[in-house]
């Protein structure tokens, strides 16, 4: 079989070339390839093949896509099968190689030609040529690992027309100056107007806070409101609980089903708004068409958690050397069947046992990680990281944010839909004596001040990666996805009232405050998301039994770590038990009565 190889030097170590090398996908697309739609088919035995078709240059070329194989940081090899084209197979890989000062990358080409015209392609040099053709690419990523280019690769297109080139402008300045921008906007246009397709087709706003390093919530408010004013579109995804692909796309909450399929996994799976339902963002078409297809279906750097893909024959065993972080981590196969969830720690790497119903973790061995065949037909191991939620902005997460509630309050779940929500955190607030204040300074007076007070909860709220659901009467509801929120955002508000009573003048209010956390269900209610549930009403009802200034937490709220944290820095406060109405049972609580101290404050 012809084969072309050759040696590229990099002066980095291989976890840094490895990223940029193994991203496939990216170098296509910068190398000039076109898209490609992918057809799959199913199998008898439940796994699924993928076929694809294409022209370049003057070949009209139909293959195969044969699952890449890998091992991170060290090589990855890829097969394609023609049925159309010169060429009956060709083979990439590259393999990674540590030196004293730094890489080299044996990068090697095989194929095999399938007719008279693929016999003369390859004797006109046709390997050598195509390898050629990457010279440019890689002195790309020796200039970007040198700090001399800002990106590796720059994808061979034209800019924006002069059209859209202003359109984009004269949006970014609307996102900036709605206080959403936080001097980010310049960033995404530059983003949206010049990034590769692989870079724009999937906007995920916590790998963007990351990238750019700043805070979460900035990276979400520009998104949502570059939706709002016309530069990016959204949309919501239901990902593959396996292969954490989007299998199903909607574009408002209404429309989102409530299981989705995945082709490539062969299974079905449930709607899980904090586990596999994502908002993610792309150019809207009017700024920055997008066209739809692959540069290529399985590069490693396509599913960046999963560390190695390997196949595995019937009866053999692999071994890979050790190179894994302590955490969590799960073994799976890309064809059906079971999976292994387990944490890999001091005591070993437990071996991938794989067998006609999936894989399951065996004994650890020291210093690699064995994978073994039982079954009677190949088997492709995966072996992924699960910290790939960290970059997901789950659909809980994102309905719990102020700029959310604010900028898309219409985006509800159809009528006499329902979600089950595994874990939230709820805050209700009151003002005390609220009818002694009318009558004391005058209804205008008086409806002043809660309009003040609202808007002070709000901004304390939002600050706290929360959002207001409602207000009844002088009261609020608010949400949070993260338990350890929802308690910095009261004691928050409890530290910072006499500062807000100061600027109103001296005339004072106090507010009591109920926090618990738990399960509930979302509904839409009044045309917005609301929450229903036990827990609902037992948040409620510790705000009810609060008295004025204090802030009662549930007992199970206040024992969680991260809530434990909150509290050691604020007040030691006094647990009891509490009779609630509508709960048989006497209640754990913890009565927060003050001082109430926070960073803010004790400066």
């Amino acid at each position: 079989m012809p084969t072309h190889a050759v040696d590229w030097e990099f002066a980095h170590p291989p976890a840094a070339v490895w990223p940029l090398l193994a991203d496939t996908a990216r170098l296509n697309e910068a190398a000039g390839l076109p898209k490609y739609p992918v057809r799959r088919e199913e199998q008898p035995d439940g796994s699924m093949r993928f076929f694809a078709e294409s022209r370049i240059g003057p070949f009209a070329l139909a293959w195969e896509e044969i699952p890449v194989e890998w091992v991170g940081d060290r090589w990855f090899r890829h097969e394609r099968r023609f049925s159309r084209g010169p060429l009956a197979t060709l083979t990439a890989t590259a393999e990674l190689r540590p030196t004293p000062t730094g890489t080299i990358c044996r990068y090697t080409l095989e194929a095999e030609p399938s007719g008279l015209a693929g016999r003369l392609l390859l004797a006109a040099g046709f390997l050598r040529a195509s390898e050629k053709g990457l010279v440019r690419l890689v002195d790309g990523v020796r200039e970007h690992l040198d700090g001399r280019r800002p990106v590796a690769f720059e994808p061979p297109r034209p800019p924006l027309d002069a059209a859209r080139r202003r359109r984009l402008d004269r949006l970014a300045e609307t996102v900036e100056a709605s206080g959403h921008g936080h001097g980010l906007t310049g960033r995404l246009a530059a983003l949206v107007s010049g990034g590769q397709d692989n870079d724009v087709e999937r906007i995920r706003p916590l790998a963007l806070a990351r990238r750019w390093a700043v805070p979460e919530r900035d990276t979400i408010e520009l998104c949502l409101q570059a939706v709002r004013d016309g530069i990016l579109e959204s949309r919501w995804d239901i990902l593959c609980p396996r292969c954490r692909g989007a299998q199903i796309t909607a574009t408002s909450l209404d429309r989102l089903p409530t299981a989705a399929h995945c082709e490539s996994c062969n299974i079905g799976y449930d709607r899980d708004f904090a586990q596999n339902v994502e908002l993610s963002f792309h150019p809207a078409p009017s700024v920055r068409p997008v066209t739809e297809g692959e540069f290529c279906l399985f590069g490693p750097m396509s599913t960046p958690h999963v560390f190695a893909q390997l196949r595995v024959e019937p009866g053999a065993r692999r071994a890979l050397p050790a190179g894994f972080a302590p955490g969590a981590w799960r073994y799976r196969t890309l064809e059906p069947g079971g999976q292994a969830d387990l944490a890999i720690g001091p005591d070993g790497i437990p071996a991938a046992i794989v067998s006609a119903e999936g894989v399951e973790a065996g004994p650890p061995a020291a210093g690699e990680l064995v994978l073994e065949n039982r079954d009677s037909r190949p088997r492709t191991v995966v072996v992924e990281s699960r910290r790939w939620v960290e970059d997901a902005l789950t659909a809980h997460r994102v309905t719990t944010m102020q700029a959310f509630r604010d900028l898309f309050a219409g985006d509800v779940l159809r009528p006499g839909d329902e979600v089950a929500i595994a874990q939230i955190a709820l805050l209700f607030t009151d003002l005390s004596g609220s009818t002694a204040l009318y009558e004391r300074i005058g209804d205008a007076a008086a409806y002043r001040l809660v309009r003040e007070h609202f808007a002070f909860l709000a901004r304390t709220i939002r600050a706290h990666d929360g959002a207001i659901v409602k207000t009844i009467g002088d009261a609020v509801m608010a949400a949070f996805a993260e338990p350890a929120d929802a308690v910095r955002a009261a004691v928050a508000v409890q530290a910072e009232v006499a500062a807000f009573n100061r600027q109103q003048g001296g005339e004072g209010i106090a507010i009591k405050m109920g926090v618990h956390a738990g399960h509930c269900i979302a509904v839409t209610l009044n045309d917005r998301l609301d929450y229903f549930g036990q827990m609902v009403n037992l948040a409620a009802r510790l705000q009810g039994l609060a008295r004025s200034g204090e802030v009662l937490l549930s007992g199970v709220l206040a024992d969680d770590p991260k809530v434990r944290e909150v509290l050691a820095g604020v007040v030691p406060g006094t647990r009891e038990s509490a009779a609630v109405r509508g709960v048989e049972r006497a209640v754990d609580v913890l009565r927060l009565s003050g001082p109430f101290v926070t960073a803010e404050t004790a400066a």
